[in-house]
């Protein structure tokens, strides 16, 4: 884990959440006389311990003057993830929906393709020869699938209930958030990875992403907004950040 601590003068209280630009910054603050800014791995989420009164201002300018440091570590962790990565052969556990599920590779002609032959067994299909690299495709592309035919109904639920419309919405490998969105265009991106994760959790950044059209920032009203649609968010977002109160999307 790589740590930086600055010393500061004391403000004003409030907990938030800051992006610098597309890095968002888990802000927790305590009764202590020091900010401390640490990048966890394994996805490289950046969290500030942060004394009580320091604004979000401050944090920003902070944030910001090392972000090549952050942009360091983050890149050290991913190194570290894919020289510990997977090789995708039978036997390895791959996650679906929180799930832990028993890989078997079944070699064949044919086209690719994944299956779920029993209830914690997922089963890739591949021609014969081919690679890890072509195997992650194949298993990444039924992931893709999977969101696909989950996100709808996610949207159809809760668009109403906010009083929003994202115009756009689509899935893309992110390395340290679960999603984005661009407000002026009313489009949001959802993490490829969030297949891998419990239901509740793609419900929680679904929402989170939909309130960003109700409140840009992450503030006292953007929480608020959270608290009044989803109570149980905070549960969804610590299943998603284990011990980091890491990016809540």
């Amino acid at each position: 884990m790589g740590v930086i601590v600055f010393t500061l003068k004391r403000k004003s209280a409030e907990a938030s959440r800051i992006t610098v630009g597309d890095l968002e910054v888990a802000v927790l603050r305590k009764p202590v006389r020091h900010l401390r800014l640490a990048v966890y791995p394994p996805y490289g989420s950046v969290r500030i311990a942060a004394p009580l009164s320091i604004s979000d201002e401050t944090i920003h300018e902070l944030v910001a003057s090392r972000l090549d440091w952050i942009r360091r570590q983050q890149a050290r962790f991913a190194g570290q993830r894919r020289e510990s990565g997977q090789e995708l052969v039978s036997g390895e556990s791959h996650y679906y929906l929180g799930q832990p599920h028993v890989l078997q590779v079944v070699e064949q002609k044919g086209v690719p393709r994944v299956a779920l032959p029993g209830a914690d067994v997922i089963a890739l299909y591949v021609r014969p020869g081919t690679s890890t690299e072509g195997r992650s495709r194949v298993l990444e592309r039924w992931y893709r699938q999977q969101l696909q035919e989950r996100i709808p109904p996610l949207l159809a639920q809760w668009q109403p209930v906010l009083g929003v419309q994202a115009a756009e919405w689509g899935i893309r490998k992110m390395r340290t958030r679960w999603g984005s969105c661009n407000i002026r265009a009313r489009r949001i991106w959802l993490s490829l990875e969030l297949a891998r994760k419990p239901e509740h959790c793609l419900e929680y950044v679904v929402v989170h992403e939909l309130t960003h059209l109700l409140e840009r920032g992450h503030n006292q009203r953007f929480y608020g907004f959270l608290d009044q649609f989803l109570p149980s968010w905070r549960l969804a977002r610590s299943a998603l950040n284990p011990g980091a109160g890491g990016p809540a999307a």
